[in-house]
């Protein structure tokens, strides 16, 4: 028998957004006992658990680092090697990864009004044990995909097909693909990694897409952040830089939003600029939706058009009709042949990395819910979730909602209250999907997920400069966050046992 074990705060995952918070709480809130329970048994998140090949990041590295440790390589668009040593870095010398538990996976979560805390439940991978403890405040920093699998469609004649299917979420260490001709289905982010990272070795790779993304080149190494770092001294350079990269990255977003058909004729003309003359630009990279409907791609250095230009690699933009022994047939009677099919086929979502979430025994239907400036939950005390912007590096909101969190806690503790629940009091405030892109992996999911509001601040903007102010600028408290302490029923000194 073992007395429960209590902590002020449970960070959940430790990627990037779960050492981010690791280095918050820990800096900022002292006092405050901590634990990051990770599912795996590595840091990293994503950039761990991806090992396909060329992977890397998608947004530049001076946003998507932390604001307190700043990116300092060369590369703008890094490999997510290096990408996951920057984590482990971070985290090592801040003695973070010390607070970490590895194959701790959280099932349930219950918080209790009267007790005024959570009671978490965990299942131990390594062990087999299930495990129970409670905390002041829980802080999922899980992300919103599955961990376990991605989504791969169910073709038709897929057991037919003799060569070797692979999901770049599950992708096998001993996978040769050498001199093999390598059918890469999709046309994301994934996808246009992927496909000039296999060239380089394979026979051929196609790119086969239902329908075309767009697509800007980048330069790997970029000159204004090299002048940057030149003129400035070095603790002023790294903010610089990730301010003028945030500002840059939304002038064109809203550039995007504001003037699409403008944006199209940039990017249509810059793809053009890349490809072979003559090259079918309209059909194969110019889609029929407007930039930022879905998360616009970047090729470092133009990589997948020197591969296209060099006849390594091809786009095909056509419908699957079957596999077939060898291959795949499309809509258009082509028939491709394939050692090697990949289906880049996208993510599957999950919220809260699936945790049981009650409030006083009740189920929290999370759909019917609004968010709380894109970081709490409706009606659910003591609890907030880092979720990045889909416009912009992920980390620039992770960020500001790890710097809100921090002062909360210290809001509520000098203020001897004990509890913090966004309440929407009002009916003026109608629901809208909370992640605003139109891709498949989004609209499949959608339905799951918690909503954002059609009003501050149950809206979820995607602006760094308005969360920046909202967040850092603006009160603390709001008419909508409700704090208080309630007067817990008694009970003895020792709380409940519970074996070991």
């Amino acid at each position: 028998m073992s007395e429960v074990e209590h902590l002020d705060v449970l960070i959940v995952g430790a990627g990037l957004s779960g050492i981010g918070a690791g280095h918050y709480v820990q800096t900022e809130t002292p006092w405050a006992s901590y634990a990051i329970f990770e599912a795996r048994d590595a840091i990293g998140g994503t950039w761990d658990l991806f090992r396909y090949p060329g992977i890397r990041s998608d947004s530049d590295m001076f946003t998507l680092g932390y604001s307190f440790r700043p990116w300092d390589g060369e590369k703008s668009i890094a490999d997510g090697a290096s990408i996951l040593q920057y984590i482990k870095d971070t985290a090592a010398e801040a003695g973070i990864d010390q607070h970490i538990r590895f194959h701790h996976r959280i099932v349930a979560a219950d918080w209790s009004t009267d007790e005024g805390c959570w009671r978490i439940t965990a299942h131990r991978s390594d062990t087999g044990d299930t495990i129970e403890l409670t905390a002041g405040f829980l802080f999922s920093c899980s992300g919103y995909y599955r961990y376990d699998r991605g989504h791969t469609p169910d073709f038709p004649g897929m057991d037919a097909y003799e060569g070797t299917i692979v999901h770049p979420q599950a992708w096998p260490e001993d996978l040769d693909h050498r001199d093999k001709r390598v059918v890469v289905i999709g046309s994301g982010a994934t996808a246009v990694t992927l496909v000039p990272a296999l060239a380089t070795d394979a026979a051929h790779v196609t790119m086969l897409q239902r329908s075309p993304t767009y697509i800007a080149s980048l330069p790997a190494k970029d000159p204004l952040v090299a002048l940057l770092r030149r003129v400035l001294p070095k603790r002023w350079s790294g903010p610089a830089i990730r301010w003028v990269k945030a500002l840059l990255t939304q002038a064109s977003y809203q550039v995007s939003r504001r003037r699409p058909d403008l944006m199209k004729r940039i990017l249509r003309n810059g793809v053009a600029r890349l490809l072979p003359a003559g090259y079918d630009v309209d059909t194969h990279f110019t889609p029929r939706y407007d930039p930022w409907d879905q998360r616009l791609c970047v090729v470092p250095d133009g990589d997948l058009f020197t591969a296209i230009r060099a006849d390594r690699a091809s786009v095909v933009t056509d419908r699957i009709e079957t596999f077939t022994d060898r291959g795949l047939r499309l809509a258009s009677g082509v028939e491709l042949p394939a050692d090697i099919v990949v289906t880049a086929t996208g993510l599957e979502l999950l919220f809260l990395g699936g945790i049981d979430i009650r409030v006083d025994g009740a189920p929290v239907d999370l759909p019917s819910k609004l968010t709380y400036k894109g970081m709490m939950i409706e009606g659910v005390p003591n609890f907030a979730m880092a979720v990045g912007y889909t416009n912009a590096s992920w980390t620039l909101k992770c960020d500001l909602t790890c710097d809100y969190v921090v002062r909360l806690l210290n809001h509520m503790r000098a203020a001897g209250l004990r509890q913090c629940t966004p309440t929407n009091a009002g009916s003026e405030v109608s629901a809208e999907p909370l992640l605003g892109l139109t891709s498949g992996y989004v609209q499949r999911a959608a339905h799951l997920f918690p909503k954002q509001g059609s009003r501050a601040p149950w809206q979820l903007h995607q602006s760094y400069l308005r969360d920046y102010r909202n967040l850092k600028r603006s009160a603390l408290v709001d008419d909508a966050m409700v704090l208080s302490n309630p007067v817990p029923e008694p009970r003895p000194t020792a709380r409940t046992l519970i074996p070991a």
